[in-house]
């Protein structure tokens, strides 16, 4: 019997999600379950939600809510936090004022770090957030794990690792990008063996295998004989603005540093397939990929409908959850991992974790993404393949960083810092440009204790 406190959890797309992959997990039978928000109408909508989908799946689970998160983690074996301080909006907001002074998608978006909600050095109240969360663990149920789930996951769950002893699992999904692929090559993604390592949403192929043969040489002749016959239509259907695995910017990513990049990696990058919307447009498609002005818009209004469609179902009982939610398992690794810990069942899992000399090029004592064993003991990291010097050098060691300097400006404050992440950005070509910046972002209305912090 395992309690499970969820933060954030009036986030309907992504808590729908984890609602139906408990429901789906026998063992969990009994287990409760204690949904965290701040905005009450999103947390009933939730628990509604909860209710009647596991009396549909006929799941038995016991669900809590509460707006009081020391309550929920109390007690709590497993605490899940996909919280976003402010909400996308707050962010939004933010990244406007800085387009008006030529910070293109916001002064956040800087080189291997362009993913939209992905909030670094303007993240503090994120920062504070997801640290107090990690302190209210520590001090409740120091035994508990924390699945980090909220971006930034990186800086995230580095921060909570040095800072605290809570027991922190980081968690994205975008290693799954190996999938789409194995598809494009004709092989069956559930048949492939992979291992991409790196920093999260900078993560890297080093191991791809079909029937135990290596797949890059097909990558390769993919390239050489497909690749543009499949941009020519991709360009002409392409509806999804993450549709970009195989995109241009993903084979340019390969050439240039010698391994393909996975999943939210193709996001990233250098300035040189960022610089403005046409150079989006060519790199990522028509769409100019989910972080153009574009792209983005696309995604906040799928969001929008998404969950218009999940608070429709709720409101109207004659509508089975399960039409707007089938009962199929997701590919999420957050239920099977609470599984492998709570009833000591091991298996293989891509988390965020403390590198401990994992990959021998980086520091201990930063998060990188992983493959590694998970069971009732907690995780054990695995060897991994070694990457290549051109990664390590111009790949991770400028987006590690890009966090340390996020995280010293989180721990320690000052204007200096904010002013010395700006004045080497390209898009800066002024000292006073960089001063008007600060001093916009910081008036915002909601921004006074971050203004002070930054003082």
């Amino acid at each position: 019997m395992t309690k499970i406190a969820v933060i954030g959890a009036g986030s309907l797309a992504w808590s729908t999600t984890l609602v139906r992959d408990l429901c789906l997990t026998p063992s969990l039978k009994n287990s409760t379950i204690s949904f965290v928000d701040i905005n009450e109408e999103r947390l009933n909508l939730i628990y509604t939600f909860a209710k009647r989908y596991a009396s549909e799946v006929k799941a038995e689970l016991n669900f809590e809510k509460t707006t009081n998160r020391r309550e929920a983690i109390e007690g709590a074996d497993f605490v899940i936090n996909t919280a976003m301080a402010g909400g996308h909006s707050y962010y939004e907001t933010m990244r406007e004022v800085s387009e008006k002074y030529g910070y293109y998608r916001g002064i956040n978006s800087v080189e291997w770090n362009m993913v939209s909600d992905y909030h670094t050095i303007w993240g503090y109240y994120q920062f504070k957030l997801a640290l107090s969360i990690a302190k209210d663990i520590e001090e409740l149920s120091p035994e508990a794990w924390l699945l980090q789930l909220g971006n930034p996951v990186f800086e995230l769950t580095t921060l909570i690792s040095r800072e605290t002893k809570t027991n922190v699992i980081g968690l994205c999904h975008g290693h799954l990008g190996y999938q789409e692929i194995a598809m494009t090559l004709g092989l069956k993604p559930k048949e492939v063996e992979f291992e991409a390592i790196g920093f999260n949403h900078v993560i890297w192929l080093t191991k791809f295998k079909y029937e135990n043969k290596d797949v890059y040489p097909l990558i390769d002749e993919w390239i050489k004989k497909n690749s543009k016959e499949y941009w020519k239509r991709w360009r002409e259907e392409q509806a999804n603005p993450f549709d970009i695995q195989m995109s241009p910017a993903a084979v340019d990513m390969y050439k240039t540093y010698g391994l393909f990049p996975v999943g939210d990696s193709v996001r990233g990058g250098t300035w040189k397939y960022h610089w403005n919307l046409e150079t989006k447009k060519n790199w990522f498609g028509p769409l100019a990929g989910p972080d153009s002005e574009i792209g983005w818009a696309l995604y906040l209004t799928f969001q929008k409908f998404n969950l218009g469609n999940i608070v429709s179902a709720i409101n109207n009982p004659k509508v089975p959850l399960t039409n707007v939610v089938p009962p199929e398992i997701s590919q999420e690794s957050v239920v099977p991992i609470i599984e492998s810990i709570a009833f000591d069942k091991e298996g293989t899992y891509q988390v965020n974790v403390m590198n401990k000399g994992v990959i021998s090029s980086l520091p201990d004592d930063i998060v990188v993404e992983i493959p590694a064993k998970v069971d009732g003991k907690g995780v054990h990291r695995i060897s991994v393949e070694k990457l290549p010097k051109s990664i390590i050098n111009y790949v991770l060691y400028p987006r590690m960083m890009r966090a340390e300097w996020a995280l010293e400006a989180f721990l320690e404050g000052g204007r200096d810092k904010l002013f010395e992440w700006l004045i080497i950005d390209p898009r800066t070509k002024s000292t006073e440009q960089v001063n008007q910046v600060i001093d916009a972002i910081l008036s915002l209305p909601g921004n006074e204790e971050m203004a002070n912090h930054f003082k």
